[in-house]
């Protein structure tokens, strides 16, 4: 591995080309100063001519091992491939002296995140997880309001990730074989997960409820989640593919006021429509604002509106780059994913045998 130098950009090899290594990663790897996208592995045709297409520079490699074979050659690995690689990808990335981030889940156990931990901070190598919600526009504006003590004490904290999907998709993501690693529970339930801890602090007992509802379907695809936080605060998650009316976003209830929003962070939606980061990214217009108040319905005029944050995923990848240049701390580590990984996996015992589980 090389380091970077001042006007010497990183060079990223990233692993996978479908929807998070196409929509996301490349992305926003290109859009970061200080990082450049050197190789991209897949060994579909069609997946590499996409690539080609859009970063007309990058090497194209067919097999992962083609860049730990030229480890010396690169500053960072980006594996953006399915969940169940993201271990194995991991270690031989590591082991052959390259810095790594791995998209959500890390893992498929608290276990093995922390194995990799291990394994980084034993050879001196950043091992970072695309944790991007984070960056979602909501999720910073709640953070800003939770830091102004403007909603009192929080008691209960509402989240959801809900789409109407009833006709299933296909691929890994749907399989009901548990080495795929898929379904709602590990998909979106991390992002959930992930953000109820940042916000809430660590998670004492777990409840969970998750069912296989589309014909056919054999994966989760109608989860919910009830964690206790240490703090006393109740986190309530729901992620569901088949929700025929959609929820909000957030309902947070404090002991002063409740903050509500409605509709999804625009940064996916922007990325997945070919617009990159630039002026005016991550915003939102006024009529999707969130609304804080009491004792009325914000859908019947209740509460003030309170201006949006600008989401911004080029923050994580920022931030990524001055991790590898010794600027700054890892945005996202390998043991606060394991953490959250604790809870993923109390939640499916706690859906499978029907009972809390204490952490």
């Amino acid at each position: 591995m090389t380091t970077g130098t001042t006007g010497t950009p990183l060079r990223v090899g990233l692993i996978g080309y479908g929807l998070a290594g196409s929509v996301f990663h490349a992305p926003l790897i290109s859009a970061t100063d200080g990082l450049a996208l050197d190789t991209v592995v897949t060994a579909n045709p069609e997946r590499q001519r996409q690539a080609r297409a859009e970063h007309p520079d990058v090497r194209l490699a067919a097999d992962p091992d083609e860049l730990f074979d030229r480890a010396d050659g690169l500053d960072l690995i980006v594996i953006a491939s399915p969940n169940k690689t993201h271990v194995p990808l991991a270690t031989a990335a590591l082991k052959a002296g390259l810095p790594v981030v791995v998209d959500k889940p890390l893992a498929g156990t608290a276990a093995e995140a922390r194995e990799l931990a291990a394994l980084a901070e034993q050879r001196g190598l950043l091992l970072s997880v695309f944790q991007n919600r984070r960056w979602d526009n909501d999720f910073l504006t709640l953070r800003g309001l939770l830091a102004e003590g403007v909603l009192g004490e929080v008691q209960r904290f509402e989240s959801r990730f809900e789409r109407w999907r009833p006709q299933l998709k296909g691929g890994w993501r749907e399989s009901g074989d548990p080495a795929e690693i898929g379904g709602l529970l590990y998909d979106l339930g991390s992002h959930l997960v992930d953000q109820a801890l940042v916000l809430f602090g660590p998670a004492t007992r777990v409840y969970a409820e998750s069912d296989v509802r589309r014909t056919a379907a054999e994966a989760d695809d109608d989860t919910f989640i009830a964690i206790t936080h240490a703090g006393g605060v109740h986190s309530h998650l729901y992620a569901s593919a088949t929700a025929a009316q959609l929820g909000p976003r957030f309902r947070v209830l404090g002991s002063r006021a409740g903050y509500v929003k409605y509709g999804l962070d625009p940064q996916e939606a922007a990325l997945r429509e070919g617009r990159r980061p630039g002026p005016g990214w991550g915003t939102e217009p006024e009529s999707l604002w969130g609304r804080i108040g009491s004792g009325e319905s914000p859908l019947t005029g209740g509460g003030t509106p309170v201006p949006t944050r600008p989401g911004d995923y080029p923050a994580y990848y920022a931030a990524v780059a001055d991790a590898l240049t010794g600027a700054g701390p890892n945005p996202v580590g390998a043991l606060a994913a394991a953490d959250a990984l604790d809870v993923l996996e109390a939640a499916r015992r706690s859906a499978r045998d029907g009972v809390a589980v204490t952490l």
